[in-house]
């Protein structure tokens, strides 16, 4: 654990899953409905500082969270990152993406291109997603 890393000290999020290596978070994203992270447990800058078995069941958590979130939120395209340089704390952003979202096509760091648009049907599929991401992801990891 690192006492400066937001990451070791808070969970990132409201937690939708979670196991020994990782868990799977609901950032507060104004205006990105479905945003997800995986964020990994212990303290853990780089994918290559874990041992091959736990990079491949990380993966297997990001790969089974795209396909929750594409399922659940219906975007135009899917952003998928571990990026760190804010956070150097291993974690991967899984981000559904929409042709009017603020930024789209430019990554969601960007400067925004537009206001965010209200679309309660986004809203009532990130519900969706978040109760639907615990079974999905058990059943994913079993497998």
């Amino acid at each position: 654990m690192d006492p400066s890393c937001e990451f070791c000290r808070e969970a990132g999020g409201r937690v939708l899953w979670q196991d020994a290596l990782c868990r799977v978070v609901e950032p507060a994203e104004a205006g990105y409905p479905g945003f997800t992270r995986v964020i990994v447990q212990r303290h853990v800058r780089e994918l290559t500082d874990l041992p091959r078995a736990e990079r491949e069941r990380l993966m297997r958590v990001v790969f089974a969270v795209e396909e929750v979130v594409r399922e659940s939120m219906l975007p135009d395209k899917m952003n998928v990152a571990s990026l760190g340089n804010v956070t150097p704390h291993l974690h991967w952003h899984v981000i559904p993406r929409f042709s009017d979202d603020r930024h789209f096509p430019a990554p969601v760091w960007a400067e925004p291109r537009r206001g965010a648009p209200h679309r309660p049907e986004r809203e009532a599929r990130a519900r969706t997603l978040a109760q639907a991401m615990p079974s999905r992801l058990d059943e994913a990891m079993r497998a």
